[in-house]
Order: structure tokens, then sequence, then C-alpha cells
């Protein structure tokens, strides 16, 4: 199956403070949660991407969160420059890939304003966090992509299976 993967789950630094989320090299994880992601990367087809920088954000960047979470949206830095259009760019991209090589899957970063896709930060930079989607999860699952955080590579392994 082919996986849209959030870049910096797979070890790239491409996160805003320049580091990475890496699975394999978290831990937070379990042995048998890291070897679980490692059967999933080797069993499929991954696409690595990070929206933030496919939308013309730099490494490292100032943090971004969701102000304003419904249209139109607003997406501001930590020094309150309005980045929408970065985020809304690489959603785009996020999403033209899945249709161009027609991913219906994807594990994305929890909690990012991009790839959040059950809670976001609540746009105040205090680490409050509250029910909602980040602008790439959003959009993918408007168009039928079916959308996993790392903290649910269980439930990703069984959409897997079941959808061979």
């Amino acid at each position: 199956m082919k996986i849209l993967i959030s870049s910096c789950l797979l070890g790239e630094d491409v996160r805003y403070d320049g580091n990475n989320s890496s699975i394999a090299f978290n831990p937070k994880f379990s042995f048998s949660l890291k070897e679980l992601f490692m059967d999933i990367l080797c069993e499929n087809e991954i696409y690595s991407f990070c929206p933030e920088v496919a939308g013309g954000l730099s490494i490292p960047r100032i943090p971004a969160e969701i102000v304003k979470n419904d249209k139109p949206f607003i997406v501001k830095n930590q020094e309150g420059l309005d980045v929408t259009i970065n985020f809304l760019l690489g959603a785009k991209k996020a999403l033209d890939i899945c249709k161009d090589e027609n991913i219906k899957v994807a594990l994305l970063k929890a909690n990012s304003p991009s790839c959040g896709n059950i809670n976001i930060y609540d746009g105040t930079f205090s680490n409050n966090l509250i029910a909602g989607q980040g602008l790439t999860a959003k959009l993918l699952e408007e168009n039928g992509i079916m959308v996993f955080n790392e903290t649910q590579l269980k439930e990703l392994n069984k959409f897997i299976k079941t959808n061979k």
C-alpha cells in the first residue's frame, strides 16, 4: 500500500526547531511499536512529505499555530506573522501527491498545525491542546484519505491489512 508519511516521523530534520520526531529513535515508543513501524515501512511504499517545508517555510522556523480553524483559516507564527498561505500551499501539495500517486492513507505528526488529525494547539502558544485538525490532515480527510498519527500505529496497521 502507498502511504504518505510526515518526513519528521521518518527522522528527517524538518520540524520548526530543525529537529525531527523520529518514531524509530523516540524513547517514548516501546520496542514493539518501533518494530511495528519498521514493518509498516518495509512492507509498504512510503512517500515522505513535510507540508510546511513544501509550502515554503524554512528550517528552522518560528513556531506557528492555527488561530482560526475554519474558513477563512488563519495560521500565525509566534511573532504574529500570518503564514496561512504557506500552510494552505503545503496542504494542497500533499493532496496533489496523494491524487497523483493514488495514496489512500497518511501517517502524520500528531498535534501539528499541518498534520494533527485529532488535536492541535489552541493558537495561544501556551501548549494547550484542543480538538481539531491541522490544515493538511483536514484537506486529506475531506478528500477521502484516511489520516493516522504516530500514536495510532496499531490502527494504521489494521487499516493496511484490511485494505490490501
